[in-house]
C-alpha cells in the first residue's frame, strides 16, 4: 500500500491518496480541495473511490470537482453524513465555509462493519462518532493502518463543540481505538501521522485508560 499525503483546503486538512501497488487502484481519502497537485498524484492510477471520514466542509470541498473529473470514482461516506454533501448545510457551516458546497450525492453509504475493497486491500469501516455523528475510521488490517479523520490526532482528539458532536460518544470512540490489539500507523485528518502505541503512551485522552 502506497500512501501520499497532501495538505489542502482553507484549514489545512490532510488528503490521502492510497494506492494498491499490485493493481494500481487508488482511493482519495478526505478531499478538502481539488487542485492540480492532487491530479498530478492521480496520474496513471485508476481512481476507484473518494472515501470520506466525515462531512465537515474542510474534508469535502474538493469532492464535487474530483467527482466531475473522475465520474467513475465512487463517493463513500457514512449514511448519517451524506446530507453534508448537499448544498443545504446547517447555518454553522455557512459561517465557517469560504464557499458553498456543490450538490454531489454519495454513491456508497456505509455503516459500522462494512468493507471497501481496493485492489488487494480491504478497508473496514469503524463508526466512530464524537466529532460528528457519522464520523468513521477506515482500517486496513493487513497493513495495520487506520485513517482516523478528526476522531484521533497526534496527542489529541477532535473537537466536540459542533452541532453534531458529542463528548460521550467521542470518549466511547477513543476507548474503542485504545482497546484495539497491537500497534497501527495512524493517518489523521490534520497534522502529522502517528502510531497507536505512541498515542496510548502520550495522548492525554488515551492515558486515562491505563
Amino acid at each position: 500500500m502506497k500512501i501520499e499525503t497532501l495538505v489542502l483546503g482553507p484549514v489545512c486538512a490532510n488528503c490521502y491518496i492510497v494506492t494498491d501497488e499490485k493493481t494500481n487502484e487508488a482511493a482519495v481519502i478526505d478531499c478538502g480541495e481539488y487542485t492540480q497537485e492532487l491530479e498530478n498524484c492521480l496520474e496513471g492510477k485508476s481512481l476507484k473511490y473518494i472515501m470520506l471520514t466525515h462531512g465537515h466542509y474542510d474534508h469535502i470541498l474538493g469532492v464535487y470537482d474530483l467527482k466531475k473529473t473522475h465520474p467513475e470514482a465512487k463517493i463513500v461516506i457514512h449514511r448519517d453524513e451524506e446530507y453534508k454533501l448537499l448544498d443545504e448545510l446547517p447555518s454553522f457551516a455557512h459561517e465557517m465555509m469560504p464557499g458553498v458546497q456543490k450538490y454531489v450525492p454519495a454513491d456508497i453509504k456505509v455503516d459500522e462493519g462494512d468493507t471497501i475493497h481496493l485492489g488487494t486491500l480491504t478497508f473496514l469501516v469503524m463508526h466512530t462518532p464524537g466529532h460528528s455523528k457519522g464520523g468513521v475510521c477506515f482500517y486496513e488490517a493487513q497493513e495495520r493502518t487506520i485513517f482516523t479523520g478528526d476522531t484521533l490526532f497526534c496527542l489529541t482528539v477532535g473537537r466536540t463543540d459542533f452541532f453534531d458532536s458529542d463528548e460521550e460518544e467521542m470518549l466511547d470512540s477513543i476507548t474503542r481505538l485504545y482497546n484495539m490489539e497491537g500497534d497501527f500507523d495512524i493517518y489523521p485528518g490534520h497534522n502529522r501521522a502517528t502510531t497507536m502505541e505512541y498515542e496510548r503512551r502520550r495522548n492525554r485522552y488515551m492515558r486515562r485508560f491505563k
